[in-house]
């Protein structure tokens, strides 16, 4: 195998990139964003559900995923995930057999992603900024069951967003309180020096009681957006569902 030498490496790193490839991915870019914008456009106010995509049906955290899913239908809400298997489809399922809306913004990869049967509607996006984007843009809280690094990706996502004022202070609860102890400590340490405000540790609330988790939503998302409840309005729709309320204000950024 032949060896680069530096001025080789240095000369393909200034490589500027073929203009028709970057118009290529913004065309692309666009297309998937305007199919997300139509395939979510009146899912109503959503809560998204994050988690890990391997875990199995077995697992108690999977019965942890239904449970949180059935409780926001209860509340109104639309559970939103990112579509796949795992703890994804948990939340999903506990929203379909509660009688109420689930949807997912489903990313395309070589494995483990594809939509779960527990959807009423989803969009497939190419990206994963696309997917974050779309998946923020619909919610007024973040539900966090343990997950990987794509878990993590979207709930600092999340937070980052929160803490640099891009979206409203929505809501975000962690849920199973094993799991995150050491991520929490390391927020701890980060507050400790000075890599974030200590004020920034009360972003998150932490759980293993759905209706604890619920009753966070409902005080800081129903009543802080004014949510108001209407009559279900979709065909096999149970429980009524949240509506924004106009003189509230929902700003984004997103």
């Amino acid at each position: 195998m032949s060896r680069i030498s530096e001025d080789e490496c240095a000369l393909r790193l200034d490589r500027p990139r073929s203009r028709r490839r970057e118009l290529w991915l913004t065309v692309r870019a666009l297309r998937d964003f305007v199919a997300g914008f139509q395939a979510l456009r009146s899912v109503g106010p959503c809560v998204t559900v994050f988690g890990s995509a391997r875990t199995p049906e077995s697992h108690p955290y999977y019965q942890l995923g239904r449970d949180i899913g059935r409780r926001l239908t209860e509340a109104g809400f639309t559970v939103m995930t990112g579509g796949g298997p795992g703890l994804m489809e948990a939340a999903n399922r506990g929203a379909r057999e509660a009688g109420g809306r689930s949807v997912a913004c489903n990313i395309k990869l070589p494995v483990e992603q594809a939509p779960n049967r527990y959807l009423d509607r989803w969009a497939t996006c190419r990206h994963f900024f696309i997917r974050k984007v779309l998946l923020f843009r619909y919610s007024y809280a973040f539900v966090a069951l343990p997950g990987g690094l794509g878990t993590m990706d979207e709930l600092f996502e999340a937070l980052t967003l929160i803490q640099t004022g891009k979206i409203q202070p929505f809501p975000v609860v962690l849920m199973g309180t094993a799991y995150w102890q050491p991520l929490l400590q390391f927020m701890r340490r980060m507050a400790a020096e000075a890599m974030i405000d200590e004020p920034d540790l009360n972003l998150v609330t932490v759980t293993d009681d759905p209706d604890e988790a619920l009753h966070h939503i409902e005080r800081h998302a129903v009543q802080r957006f004014g949510l108001r409840a209407k009559p279900r309005s979709a065909p096999g729709l149970r429980l009524p569902t949240l509506q924004p309320n106009p003189v509230s204000q929902r700003d984004t950024h997103v």
